[in-house]
């Protein structure tokens, strides 16, 4: 099976962002990043943009809540329009509850994992989740590097999954380009984020196909 790649808005440029977001439309997700000032040092949008971005396109948003207090926030999100909601480990004291939470509300649950924070972390939630999202660069900003030692999560997370007979989309998030994406599949990856390295490019829908064929050709599909 192809690869996704989900592109980041992050990396869009926000005066023109419905055109933005209908230029990716070859894409598989509309990966949008959510931060409060907080659990990371940046500030993004809220739900009134997921609802703009929405209206902008027929694509599935997965929209990455990097927030304190996640749980107080899913169901507005979820009603602005997203698809997909993730959560941070490192913010849901009670995160089977807030996974539970999104799966309720009609949406697919994620789970996310800072760089510094083990696999074994969400072991427990596995069967909980329809995606994992591992970060391999520290969230807060795009158009950081890409942190190397996410490799060997995404091969420990991926044996995991597999031993359980599992159906877990494992999602990467963080320096994912053209000329990197092989390498993060072939370790087991299956849904990819990359903000400057699509919004970055001349060509989009090229740089999109580009990613898909590499990561594709690297899983063997």
């Amino acid at each position: 099976m192809p690869v996704k790649i989900a592109p980041s808005i992050l990396s869009a440029d926000f005066g023109r962002l419905a055109d933005e977001v209908k230029a990716i439309g070859s894409a598989d997700y509309v990966h949008v990043d959510v931060m409060d000032g907080h659990f990371v040092p940046n500030l993004t949008i809220g739900p009134i943009v997921i609802e703009a971005v929405k209206r902008a396109t027929k694509l599935p948003l997965d929209v990455h809540l990097m927030i304190e207090n996640a749980e107080q926030w899913v169901a507005a999100y979820a009603k602005a329009g997203a698809d997909i909601i993730g959560v941070h480990v490192e913010s849901c004291p009670h995160l089977h509850r807030t996974l539970a939470q999104i799966k309720d509300l009609g949406k697919k649950p994620c789970v996310v994992l800072n760089p510094h924070t083990p696999v074994s972390a969400i072991e427990v939630v596995l069967p909980d989740v329809a995606q994992v999202l591992i970060m391999s660069v520290n969230p807060g900003f795009g158009g950081q590097s890409f942190i190397p030692s996410a490799l060997d999560k995404i091969r420990t997370l991926r044996k995991m999954i597999d031993a359980r007979g599992l159906t877990v989309d494992i999602e990467v998030d963080g320096g994912i380009k053209v000329d990197n994406i092989a390498e993060v599949a072939a370790a087991g990856a299956d849904v990819f984020v990359s903000g400057s390295g699509v919004f970055g490019t001349k060509d989009y829908a090229q740089t999109i196909a580009a990613l898909r064929d590499a990561g594709t050709a690297a899983r063997g599909a």
